[in-house]
């Protein structure tokens, strides 16, 4: 069995007697590693070190799944301020030697799941789930919606295939070439989970 790992934004922090969502991640992290859902975890300040770390960690064996745990917007997933988006997939980018490294550790039934908020949403979201299956040669899952402890609008992609869930789901204001506001979370909406849930559902 390759490994299963989770890298989460450390950046996040709280005011005074209210921690920010960097402690909540942390402390998620360490409820998955006691239920034996991961194998390894790592708080990051930045892309550069997530993929390094990534790509290096038990060098010799493979990656089955990744999850990220941190902020997101159409398109794009974020550490700190710091955005990765299709454009990492070009030679060139800062990020693309990194990613480069990190996918000769993937195989066809890998899985990289990003739990952040409406990076899978809009046009932009479509782009970069199939961008990024395609480039990394395994699964990508992620979110339409603004996610917190419900999180919903999860779906799936494989290697070839296109998006197959609307463009426009997830939206409150805008359209899907120029998105403005997503939609909240809620447990009655389609292709939800819980943020207790460590698995994604055989149907999505």
């Amino acid at each position: 069995m390759g490994l299963r790992l989770l890298i989460y934004d450390r950046t996040c922090h709280g005011r005074p007697l209210r921690p920010g969502l960097s402690f909540a991640w942390k402390t998620g992290g360490w409820l998955y590693r006691s239920l034996g859902r991961i194998d390894a975890m790592r708080g990051v300040e930045s892309w550069g070190e997530a993929l390094k770390w990534l790509s290096t960690q038990q060098s010799e064996a493979p990656i089955d799944e990744v999850q990220y745990w941190g902020h997101g917007k159409w398109g794009s997933a974020r550490v700190r301020e710091e955005v990765l988006d299709i454009h990492a997939l070009r030679p060139g980018h800062l990020l693309h030697p990194h990613l480069l490294q990190l996918r000769s550790r993937l195989h066809a039934d890998s899985l990289w799941w990003f739990r952040t908020c409406e990076t899978f949403g809009a046009d932009a979201g479509h782009a970069f789930a199939r961008g990024f299956t395609d480039f990394l040669g395994c699964a990508m899952a992620g979110h339409t919606h603004i996610i917190g402890y419900y999180q919903s609008g999860l779906h799936r992609l494989r290697p070839g295939q296109a998006p197959h869930w609307p463009s426009e789901e997830g939206l409150a204001c805008g359209t899907p070439a120029a998105p403005e506001e997503a939609l909240w979370s809620k447990r009655s909406l389609p292709h939800t989970i819980s943020c207790l849930q460590g698995r994604i559902p055989e149907a999505t």
